[in-house]
């Protein structure tokens, strides 16, 4: 057996993946570079042969990992991106597998074998022509128009269906994940789209009795998780914004009024005053448009509360995502029926309390939710330097997603903003300063996090622990 093993090791060259000897001991044989092939194919295929064959399969049937000693090559010119495997047979990129391929007998990575530039990109010509999947279909996935708000319910799948279990990815700055299967931290500069959705629908086509999980996802669901799969790692993929596109150019604030009429008023009411014929069984109520100030909040928020539905940007799971039944068009009629119909309320309203606004309000009455001990205990562990607070001053008023903390809080904290003055609860204000010194670091920390139940507050899942530590800084600047 041992001998039979070390002939096939003697047939593997610059392009060998990681090969195993025994269950303990792992053998890479480096080969002087071999004569340029230039573009004679035939030479190229026996280059592969004589190379690669001895560890990586060309042709045949789907099997299982323990069969193996590396990662099929079948139909490796659909799998792989072409500048991303020259610069692996370059040597120029991390191993794709932390722990080795055959993990089962290895628990540390090897170093691919490296090939010269000419030789590289000739193998890579040849992937393209000639290994090709046809189970794979051109263009079933368009990453032109992926958002960014896709790509974070992809990123949701991942971990509910637990993908993380085996695959890395970056969150929040860090390595996060089982190390066991292949990283996806530069996934989107390795595999193609295409052939990352055929992957997912039922991954043990490519590689049965291997451990690999089958998920129980929509056709929507397969788009959110393979684009978010397909964009780790892509510093330059540029994430398509919806509301720049023809339809919004094309927006009319008449036929808006008409889907508001269909679709929102059953709701929101008639006029906007969140009383529509539902509203008396629904808890929270619906939002009061006749109090927001729709032409002052941002494109995206407004796009993705109506498009995805309230969960996604931390609201009301009671308002359901209008994408598939209103189509882009109606998306966008209604959104400029929205900012031409309603401004929100005035000042004056509001420091007269008729919508329920906070100005002048001190102390605020509160009724939120004690944070849980481990939180309450905390303090803040980043020093009130000026750069700290600076940074937290543009979390609340520019970067915050999915919404700047101003829109509700105002330009100022005290809970004026273009929204503020429609929520019930008023929004925190955070000018008082009796509130305020009542209100411990941690308790804001919690409630930043994982928002406040009953009142508009939304979770801010997205921001790492500093982020959040940076704007309890500057909140507490605010306090008079």
């Amino acid at each position: 057996m041992m001998s039979m093993i070390s002939h096939r090791f003697r047939l593997a060259a610059r392009m060998a993946g990681l090969a195993i000897v025994g269950s303990t001991t792992l053998t890479l044989l480096w080969f002087l570079p071999v004569k340029s092939l230039a573009s004679d194919e035939q030479q190229t295929r026996a280059l592969l042969e004589k190379s690669c064959a001895g560890c990586h399969r060309l042709e045949g049937a789907a099997d299982s990992r323990f069969k193996l000693n590396a990662p099929d090559l079948i139909g490796a010119g659909s799998k792989f991106k072409r500048d991303w495997l020259i610069r692996w047979l370059l040597g120029k990129e991390e191993p794709v597998y932390v722990k080795n391929y055959r993990w089962d007998q290895l628990q540390q990575p090897g170093r691919h074998p490296v090939t010269s530039q000419g030789d590289a990109e000739q193998v890579a010509d040849y992937f393209e022509k000639h290994l090709k999947d046809p189970r794979v279909k051109d263009g079933t996935i368009d990453l032109s128009t992926f958002s960014a708000t896709e790509a974070k319910f992809g990123e949701q799948l991942f971990k509910e269906h637990s993908c993380i279990g085996c695959h890395q990815i970056m969150m929040d700055g860090r390595v996060t994940g089982g190390p066991q299967s292949a990283s996806f931290l530069s996934s989107g500069r390795r595999l193609k789209a295409d052939w990352i959705y055929r992957f997912n629908s039922n991954p043990p086509d490519f590689v049965p009795h291997s451990g690999e999980f089958v998920a129980d996802v929509s056709e929507l669901g397969l788009r959110y998780i393979t684009g978010f799969i397909a964009t780790r790692g892509w510093d330059e993929f540029k994430f398509y914004e919806p509301w720049t596109a023809d339809p919004f150019r094309k927006a009319d604030a008449t036929r808006g009024a008409q889907v508001y009429k269909e679709y929102c008023v059953q709701c929101h009411g008639a006029t906007g005053q969140g009383d529509g014929a539902a509203a008396s069984g629904l808890e929270p109520k619906p939002a009061m448009h006749s109090k927001i100030a729709f032409n002052k909040l941002p494109d995206e928020y407004l796009y993705n509360v109506i498009n995805y539905g309230g969960k996604a940007v931390g609201k009301s799971s009671l308002m359901p995502y209008w994408s598939l039944t209103l189509g882009q068009q109606g998306v966008a009629d209604v959104m400029v029926y929205l900012r031409e119909t309603f401004k929100g309320a005035t000042v004056a309203e509001a420091a007269a309390g008729v919508t329920g606004g906070p100005l002048g309000v001190c102390p605020q009455p509160r009724t939120t939710k004690k944070a849980p001990a481990d939180y309450l205990s905390r303090t803040n562990p980043l020093p009130a330097t000026p750069a700290h607070v600076q940074a937290g001053k543009k979390i609340f008023v520019e970067t915050a997603k999915p919404l700047a903390c101003m829109n509700c809080h105002g330009q100022q904290g005290d809970g004026a903003g273009p929204i503020g003055t429609a929520l019930v609860p008023p929004p925190r204000n955070f000018t008082c300063g009796a509130t305020m010194k009542t209100i411990s670091d941690g308790q804001m920390f919690w409630v930043i996090k994982d928002g406040s139940p009953g009142t508009g507050m939304m979770a801010f899942p997205g921001l790492s622990d500093d982020e959040v530590w940076q704007v309890v800084h500057y909140l507490r600047t605010l306090a008079r």
